[in-house]
């Protein structure tokens, strides 16, 4: 059950997260907090454009 719940959910999961930490770190401050904002929010999008953009054979 467990196994199941995690190839199911996990990927949306982990990408929720990294997209809470990233707004989170965009209102912290600025210098390093700015690159890992970028770095937060840019892997949901790098994530959709790789399986948006994804050739099916």
């Amino acid at each position: 059950m467990r196994r199941r719940f995690i190839a199911l959910w996990g990927a949306p999961l982990l990408l929720g997260m990294l997209t809470a930490l990233g707004l989170v770190a965009a209102l912290l401050g600025d210098g390093m907090w700015d690159t890992v904002s970028a770095l937060a929010l840019g892997a949901p999008v790098l994530a959709g454009a790789w399986f948006g953009l994804r050739r099916r054979g």
